[in-house]
């Protein structure tokens, strides 16, 4: 029987499984039955028998009891016994005895002993020693000779170590399997875009190597296996894979099983599995039930799991520390821990730092602070860099900010970025980043790139209010419209202009209501001239009233010619003079000549 290594090491080769409770009677009783039978033998001169007992009491613990039998097949010539017959001397100590019956062994030809005897060399620093015994293990197929010398080989450097790790690997070793998944994984990320196809393959064989370790009951190849089906999209399997590495006593496997299962909704077991990786010191845990505790407004509970998350070592838990005590309005204490989260390399915490600041009128303190954080990569400070500057009137240091914030994908830079080109008259590379941030969600920039897309349109074809004309809508017209849904007024103004344009009366009052429902004055005044022309003069007033009390000088002179009509003399008078205050020249012009008329005829 060819047995190695220490108790703990017996039972990681799996050879030997502990029962379940269903089988632990019947397995107890074949157990005990065989070893009467080994015993018997035994007794009886049988050289093998001695050994497999040995084995067998060696394994459940009793060495008094194994020791005889290990000597005397040893004494006998058998390899394996002189193998446990180590294992049992290392147990009690005497190191140096069990160094020598694994060399008898592993001249004999034992790759256990072999192996063993390697490991007793380099726990004693004599690696050459070391290594001979562990390749003489591995050469023989020894899963754990190959791993032990796959570990010394790279502990040097050794380019060999890759091969005799994938060895133990192949032959089942699961720390080798996780070893050499770690491996492949690093080489897949250097790969980058120069080796894409290259890194996919090496990425892809991680994956297995990974399976194969978390399926012999590895808890970090399980959780890195869970990340990977998670990113993936493959939830439910990176679910059951996080719950046997937790199960295993892996945190970080719990923390993110906490996050697949708020995501689904579940915050209560969230809850339950973000405390387990906290108590077990995870600060990304501490800080989600930070965050969990500050949702529901108990914010004291939310402090002392950050304060948690902070003793954990994760800079995050400082740097939320700041946001509660913000949104609490303790400045001060917002301030200590932004500095404390932003020393420390956090950052967001810097940028958060420099706004705080940049409130309370301290510009000078919050400009290097945006410049740490965006010089380490804050998109936001970036951004804000943008604003500090713009604000100064240095607007070439601002757009370079505001570029640089862009080519990260921040949508209101890109926007920035957009309007200075366009007023430099470059609007090629204005419709460039006005797409941008159009397609980022940003409404001024989808009604900015439908002007500009507007101003390149021919002329519409004329017509007469409410003919049907059935024109595609055209590309200016799809982005005014995602605008104008996004609440952009002047958006919604010129959706309904074009649509009175095709003669869609209905859609047009619809835009032209809700943009003066919003407070347009131009969506009050159109509303108004498309419901007098079509006999609602009594509603138009209103909305005209609505946008000259906004400020519409149009509105008024409408107005104006309203109440004439109706003989309202000093009503309309009134409106005239309103027009003429509010212009433009054209409007006033014609406000005043209408206004005197009035004012003569008043008198008359």
């Amino acid at each position: 029987m060819d047995v190695m290594g220490d108790k703990a090491t017996l039972y990681e080769t799996g050879r030997f499984v502990q029962p379940s409770d269903r089988d632990e009677a019947v397995e107890g009783a074949e157990e005990a039955a065989e070893e009467v039978r080994q015993r018997l033998a035994a007794e009886a001169g049988d050289v093998e028998a001695m050994s497999v007992l040995g084995a067998m009491l060696l394994r459940r613990g009793d060495l008094d009891g194994a020791e005889p039998q290990l000597r005397a097949a040893t004494a006998a010539g058998d390899r394996a016994a002189a193998n446990n017959l180590g294992v049992l001397l290392h147990q009690r100590g005497y190191a140096d005895e069990a160094a020598g019956w694994w060399r008898i062994a592993a001249v004999a030809g034992s790759a256990a002993a072999a192996h063993a005897l390697g490991r007793h060399h380099r726990e004693r620093g004599d690696e050459p020693a070391a290594e001979y015994w562990l390749r003489q293990s591995a050469e023989q197929g020894h899963a754990l000779g190959a791993y032990a010398l796959a570990d010394l080989l790279e502990h040097r450097g050794d380019a060999a170590a890759g091969q005799w790790m994938r060895a133990a690997a192949e032959r089942g070793h699961r720390e080798a399997a996780y070893r050499l998944a770690r491996a492949l994984d690093r080489q897949a990320a250097d790969e980058g875009d120069d080796g894409a196809d290259n890194g996919v393959a090496q990425a892809a064989e991680a994956e297995q190597w990974y399976r194969q370790a978390a399926a012999r009951g590895h808890q970090r190849a399980a959780l890195y296996l869970g990340a990977i089906l998670e990113k993936r999209g493959e939830l439910k399997e990176a679910g059951r894979w996080y719950l046997t590495s937790a199960k295993d006593g892996e945190a970080r496997a719990a923390c993110a099983l906490g996050f697949l299962l708020r995501d689904a909704g579940d915050t209560e077991s969230a809850a339950v599995w973000w405390l387990r990786a906290a108590q077990d010191g995870d600060g990304n845990a501490a800080n989600a039930l930070g965050a969990l505790h500050a949702e529901r407004g108990e914010t004291q509970t939310a402090e002392r799991w950050y304060r948690a998350a902070m003793d954990a070592g994760d800079v995050n838990g400082a740097y939320n520390l700041g946001l509660l005590c913000a949104e609490q309005g303790r400045t001060a204490q917002a301030e200590q821990w932004y500095r404390r989260a932003a020393y420390a390399g956090h950052r967001e915490a810097a940028n958060a730092l420099a706004i705080l600041l940049l409130q309370v009128g301290d510009a000078t303190g919050a400009e290097p602070w945006f410049s740490k954080a965006a010089e380490a990569g804050s998109v936001d400070a970036a951004f804000n860099l943008g604003i500090l500057f713009a604000g100064r009137g240095e607007e070439a240091v601002a757009l370079r900010w505001y570029e640089r914030a862009a080519a990260a994908g921040h949508t209101e830079a890109a926007l920035q970025v957009g309007i200075a080109r366009l007023r430099d008259g470059d609007e090629p590379e204005a419709e460039r980043h006005l797409r941008c941030a159009a397609g980022g969600g940003s409404a001024e920039a989808a009604y900015r790139l439908a002007t500009v897309l507007d101003a390149r349109r021919p002329p519409a074809p004329a017509h007469e209010l409410g003919e049907s004309v059935h024109l595609t809508k055209s590309e200016c017209e799809e982005w005014y419209e995602r605008a104008a849904s996004q609440g952009h007024r002047r958006a919604q103004v010129r959706v309904g202009m074009l649509a009175a344009a095709r003669g869609d009366v209905v859609e047009a009052a619809r835009w032209y209501r809700e943009a003066a429902e919003a407070g347009s004055r131009n969506g009050a005044f159109n509303l108004g001239l498309l419901l007098a022309r079509e006999g609602s003069e009594p509603e138009a007033a209103v909305w005209w009233t609505r946008a000259a009390d906004a400020g519409h000088g149009r509105a008024a002179l409408r107005l104006a010619l309203v109440y004439a009509r109706r003989g309202e003399l000093a009503e309309g008078q009134r409106w005239a003079d309103r027009a003429v205050s509010l212009g433009p020249g054209e409007v006033a012009e014609r406000a005043a000549r209408l206004r005197d008329a009035l004012r003569e005829e008043l008198s008359a």
